[in-house]
């Protein structure tokens, strides 16, 4: 079914904002547009549920069935059981405090597997572990491509390593890691695995519970929502990991791993990425009876045939260019629509002058800086990084790359 994205831009006020007319927004990847369910909901939690929520009354009940509502509908169409779906502040908070229970549970002379691929939230945290004794080990890119290769991974897989952390995909490289492949490797040593769905997600959301990873985590605000962490926690892990919240919220699995109380509204508001979601599975005609997980891979695989096709254009028009060195896989197929291009002058300054001619991009090293150094990247030069959703129109790619001629 081919997506139809005059439908989809009706979903999103900020297609109809004049202050943004004429403009072609290719930073997605650090956050994307909010859809109108969501913006719906989140008015009416503080119009009408501003409440501590869960009480008997009217508005405090309404609000937290709004929150659970949240919870059970993102959980189903992840695949995985309502209780394993928990919300935190930002996707860095999570894994920071996850980070901390694995410190907690773990013993000096253990091993977790960290990438040099990863944004710096799915890398710093575990890296820390070292001062508690904790054996980090690197599994390095290709410095030519950006590859993570699993055989690679195979040799630092022994008895002692008790965690794999790797990113789904790249916020810099956009090639999409075999999660199944990976997971299975690391379940096989006896290890758990934590994956970075942060660059992933956006582009459909996954069905967790097939990829198979003990954590999963993305952030709402690049999946249509709002600013919120979402993270998949298996309960056969949580069951192992010290809580982390209050000491009466011990039994509570969503709330063992989010020390800090939940910002009520925006957990609300996550139920429109569902509605958003069910409103395309609808239009589109997804198979009748579909449960919710069904309906999100619906979704997922229009959404990634959609940017694939426009992919192919732009890496076609970059990739030969003498003087734009392309980070990650050159063929559209296996990669994210999330661009960098590492040039013979600042990021930064390109990006500006695209601003010009109303391209909404950035340039710098997007706390990706051990990824960019371990492929021979500039720090001072840094990459410019165009990165686009399902809402992105053939129209803008072709605005995008007659500025692309002119800065280029």
């Amino acid at each position: 079914m081919k997506l139809d994205t005059e439908f989809v831009r009706a979903q999103f006020p900020a297609f109809r904002e004049p202050s943004l007319q004429g403009q072609a927004f290719f930073e997605n990847a650090g956050g994307s547009y909010a859809c109108g369910a969501v913006i719906d909901r989140l008015m009416r939690f503080y119009t009408q549920r501003k409440v501590q929520p869960y009480a008997s009354y009217a508005a405090s009940a309404a609000g937290g069935a709004e929150m659970d509502e949240a919870r059970a509908r993102l959980s189903a169409m992840l695949g995985v059981e309502h209780d394993e779906l928990s919300f935190g502040p930002s996707t860095t908070q999570n894994t920071y405090v996850l980070a901390q229970a694995f410190r907690q549970w773990m013993q000096p002379g253990e091993a977790i597997v960290v990438t040099d691929q990863d944004h710096e939230a799915n890398s710093g945290p575990w890296r820390r572990l070292a001062e508690a004794g904790i054996d980090v080990r690197e599994w390095k890119v290709n410095p030519d491509s950006g590859h993570l290769d699993p055989e690679d991974l195979a040799d630092m897989l022994d008895d002692s390593v008790r965690l794999v952390c790797f990113p789904h995909c790249s916020n810099v490289v956009g090639e999409i890691n075999p999660v199944v492949e990976i997971t299975a490797m690391a379940h096989a040593a006896g290890a758990f695995v934590c994956v970075d769905g942060v660059s992933y997600a956006p582009h459909g959301l996954p069905n967790v519970g097939q990829l198979g990873p003990d954590i999963y985590l993305f952030s709402s605000y690049k999946t249509y929502g709002p600013h919120q962490g979402i993270m998949v926690i298996r309960r056969s892990l949580a069951a192992l990991l010290p809580n982390q919240g209050h000491v009466f919220n011990a039994g509570s699995l969503p709330k063992r791993f989010t020390p800090a109380g939940p910002d009520h509204a925006q957990v609300a508001a996550c139920a429109g990425i569902a509605d958003y979601m069910d409103a395309l599975s609808r239009h589109h005609g997804a198979p009748e009876g579909a449960n919710a997980a069904e309906r999100a891979q619906f979704v997922h695989d229009m959404m990634r045939q959609h940017e694939t096709s426009l992919l192919a254009q732009l890496l076609a028009a970059v990739r030969t260019r003498n003087t734009v060195r392309l980070l990650g896989p050159v063929t559209a197929e296996g990669r994210a629509p999330t661009v960098a291009l590492a040039l013979n002058r600042p990021g930064a300054e390109v990006a500006e002058a695209l601003a010009g001619r109303g391209i909404m991009a950035a340039g710098g090293d997007f706390y990706a800086g051990r990824a960019l150094a371990a492929m021979g990247v500039d720090p001072e030069l840094g990459v410019l990084r165009l990165s686009f959703v399902h809402y992105t129109t053939q129209q803008e790619i072709d605005q995008l790359l007659n500025a692309l001629d002119d800065c280029l």
